[in-house]
């Protein structure tokens, strides 16, 4: 991105965060729908994209019933959007504040089961919902976080968004680092937020059974797991009509046999296709997780 499409698209998100600071909730959620609505008229690629995915993965709905379905992500969008921009409000503490305002956790108690082990906890997630305030309010909890996730350009959007989650207790870790912070952190009994969700290039991913093909999916949780005895907990989001979003931790789950990779990770991978048949409306449709397909037997 150039010089000034960096400083433009920085006046716009710092505009756009002191507007979302003051809206009330209600309005929030309907202004979301109206974007949803303008982003589904003029995202021609991606609504393409979402269009296989949903054929693919849920070919058990009409066309009728998929077209609404896509509607509906798309105002999930839209919502999705305006909640993001509370990290760009100009005000200290503003997300945190934010956080403990719409959302609520359950299945606490199943985090502080998998972590009395001592082993760490690995809380594999998907993107669903508003997997920011996941982040926030586990940490506001006492959760000691680190999230795997990806460098962002321009910098000072990622310094930005670095800050807002170190300021609510949310450490980020980055490639090429990725691996000796996430075993010192599980090491030291701490958690760690990966999502699961995405295609991920070999030799990070290989094929693992994902709604009916292989396609290359990410497994170091699963080999972590296996090395160090550290839980793997999955955790999803609802954003509910009200606008209350739901962060839903379940009971740890165990890896496969560890003699294969690909069956070891599938119970994971079973997990993550289940919180997307529960909540298709408010899953990334949008993402090109299927490349490099190998039918699945």
């Amino acid at each position: 991105m150039n010089s000034f499409l960096s400083a433009f698209l920085r006046v716009v998100l710092l505009g756009a965060g002191t507007a979302v600071t003051f809206l009330p909730r209600f309005l929030e959620m309907r202004l979301g729908r109206v974007l949803g609505r303008f982003l589904l008229a003029i995202d021609f690629k991606r609504y393409k994209i979402a269009q296989e995915n949903m054929a693919r993965c849920l070919p058990e709905l009409s066309d009728e019933e998929r077209r609404r379905l896509l509607v509906e992500n798309y105002r999930h969008y839209g919502i999705l959007a305006l909640e993001l921009l509370h990290y760009f409000s100009p005000f200290r503490g503003h997300f945190s504040d934010y956080a403990r305002r719409i959302a609520v956790l359950e299945g606490y108690e199943n985090w502080q089961a998998a972590n009395a082990r001592g082993k760490g906890v690995m809380c594999i997630s998907l993107h669903m919902a508003n997997w920011e305030l996941m982040l926030a309010l586990a940490a506001l909890r006492g959760i000691p976080s680190t999230l795997v996730t990806r460098h962002l350009k321009p910098e000072w959007l990622h310094k930005r968004l670095e800050a807002e989650r170190l300021a609510y207790g949310c450490r980020c870790v980055y490639a090429p680092n990725t691996l000796l912070v996430v075993l010192r952190a599980l090491r030291h009994g701490e958690s760690v937020g990966i999502a699961m969700d995405q295609y991920m290039h070999p030799p990070a991913g290989i094929p693992v059974k994902f709604f009916g093909v292989e396609v290359d999916t990410l497994t170091a949780p699963t080999t972590l797991a296996l090395r160090t005895g550290a839980a793997l907990l999955p955790v999803t989001q609802k954003r509910e009509p009200d606008g209350r979003v739901r962060i839903i931790m379940f009971p740890e789950i165990k890896p496969g046999p560890e003699q294969d990779l690909a069956l070891a990770t599938a119970p994971l991978i079973r997990v993550i296709e289940g919180m997307i048949r529960d909540n298709p409306s408010q899953w990334l449709w949008v993402h090109r997780r299927f490349k490099n397909l190998r039918q699945a037997s």
